[in-house]
């Protein structure tokens, strides 16, 4: 990792707060071309608000603030799991700060706390039609192992590929 790289994990109501409110900028930049303001709003509300993220934490979630250079740059957010593999539920980096290899970098960080925790694999969900993402994730040595589509409420469904990468 570049040691212009580090991580913190988000514990206080500030640091919640700070991912939450980079989460709706990048969410409305990204995802709003792929599918649409209104899911877009709905899904910030319910995934990734302040009251959300708070939920999730209390349900074994960790949400991981990244750096570059002492810049908040992005987030992650992980749930043990099941199978004795890690959900990587979000990563997500801000567009000013994309090409700096900071999601090779996270992913970094991910896998050497896979191996600290004992999983022999990492898990996602990506929507099919994220072609940048998807692009990262296999580059990364991630393989698209199954599809799923779920019904998400509010007359919204994700559809996404399942993707695993295997720890050696």
């Amino acid at each position: 990792m570049s040691p212009d790289f580090s991580t913190k994990k988000a514990d206080t109501d500030e640091q919640i707060k700070e991912v939450a409110s980079l989460a709706e900028i990048i969410w409305n930049e990204h995802f709003t071309p792929i599918i649409g303001k209104k899911q877009v709003d709905y899904m910030v509300a319910k995934f990734q608000s302040y009251p959300a993220l708070k939920e999730q934490i209390a349900d074994g979630y960790e949400y991981y603030q990244l750096f570059d250079n002492g810049e908040f740059c992005g987030y992650t957010g992980i749930h043990p799991g099941e199978d004795n593999r890690l959900f990587l539920s979000k990563l997500y980096i801000k567009k000013e700060c994309r090409g700096r290899h900071l999601a090779t970098q996270a992913f970094s960080f991910l896998k050497k706390l896979c191996k600290e925790r004992g999983y022999s694999a990492i898990w996602l969900t990506c929507n099919k039609h994220n072609n940048n993402s998807l692009i990262v994730y296999r580059h990364l040595g991630f393989e698209t192992i199954d599809t799923q589509e779920a019904d998400i409420g509010g007359g919204f469904i994700m559809d996404d590929y399942i993707m695993e990468y295997r720890l050696s």
